[in-house]
């Protein structure tokens, strides 16, 4: 095989190869993140030397990056990523970056605005079978926000209004579990917590055809179990200001943010901001600081009813 038909098929030329070294690692992330370096440089087509000088790196680094000895910082990774014209996410081995038909998808998708995005989603999810959006406003109203929201004084209101069945779906988590939703996250962990939640929305969906369910401020932070509850409900974002979710918790009996009021509202604020991005995916949302409580409420009536078009 010529030298051009090397360097062509991405492998390094006789005279700039190296050995591996003599000890090779036994760290099974460090050895995968060395092959992937290897695989996306024969991809590319480059040699080792090329990859070195573009990443500002040098070529022994970068070998012992390929075979899986030493331990890179995030920044030369950030530039072996840039020389080999791949985001950090492929470097590490994300699941969407896995295959060819995930990087295909992935440059499909990629720079498109959020509108078009949610026409994806929902069209992806009725391809699969596992539903995509509501075309038609289903009878099964989900309230999501964050805790404070007034999503289960509000949530019980309407589910009298309407004569509909009052879900709180902590509640339900707790009776699956057979202990409080604090001691499943304590005893069993997060991930476990999160289990529970998807089966009770999963019952809930399956013995209910009308209700009015109050979710848990966390139940976006599971992608696949909020995909089901925008799929099989009308949502709706009860929005409220950071201050009237301190007030109203503590209301409720829980003490713990007094104990350091200012980290506790910093703490508030950002998770607010973090899943402010997943609560926007609801069809519909009311501020339910804007106003007292009984007007607040004859919004939301007057909201969910004319969605769901039914007499006010």
């Amino acid at each position: 095989m010529s030298s051009t038909i090397l360097h062509e098929a991405g492998f390094a030329l006789p005279a700039e190869a190296h050995e591996p070294p003599a000890e090779e690692a036994k760290n099974p992330f460090l050895v995968a993140l060395g092959e992937r370096v290897r695989a996306l440089r024969s991809r590319r087509g480059m040699t080792r030397k090329a990859v070195a000088l573009t990443a500002d790196v040098s070529e022994r680094h970068l070998a012992n990056l390929e075979y899986g000895i030493g331990n890179a910082s995030i920044l030369v990774l950030l530039q072996v990523a840039g020389a080999l014209q791949c985001s950090l996410a492929e470097l590490l081995g994300d699941v969407t970056t896995s295959s060819p038909e995930w990087l295909l998808l992935r440059e499909l998708l990629e720079h498109r605005d959020e509108a078009t995005l949610r026409r994806v989603r929902t069209a992806v999810g009725e391809l699969l079978g596992t539903g995509g959006g509501n075309r038609a406003h289903s009878p099964r109203v989900a309230l999501v926000g964050l805790r404070g929201a007034g999503k289960s004084t509000l949530g019980q209101m309407l589910a009298d209004d309407l004569g509909f069945p009052f879900v709180e779906l902590s509640r339900e988590i707790e009776k699956f579990a057979g202990c409080s939703v604090s001691e499943i996250q304590g005893l069993y962990g997060q991930n476990a917590y999160r289990r529970y939640e998807r089966r009770a929305l999963e019952e809930a969906i399956q013995i209910y055809p009308e209700a009015i369910i109050a979710t848990p401020g966390g139940i976006v932070s599971d992608a696949a179990t909020f995909n089901l509850l925008l799929a099989h409900c009308t949502t709706v974002w009860l929005q409220a200001s950071p201050e009237d979710h301190m007030k109203r918790v503590t209301a409720q009996g829980d003490l713990r943010p007094m104990a350091a009021s200012k980290e506790a509202m910093e703490d508030l604020k950002g998770i607010l901001a973090g899943r402010a991005a997943f609560y926007s995916k609801a069809e519909l949302r009311l501020d339910t600081s804007a106003q007292p409580l009984d007007q607040t409420f004859s919004a939301l009536r007057r909201l969910v009813r004319e969605s769901l078009q039914l007499a006010l």
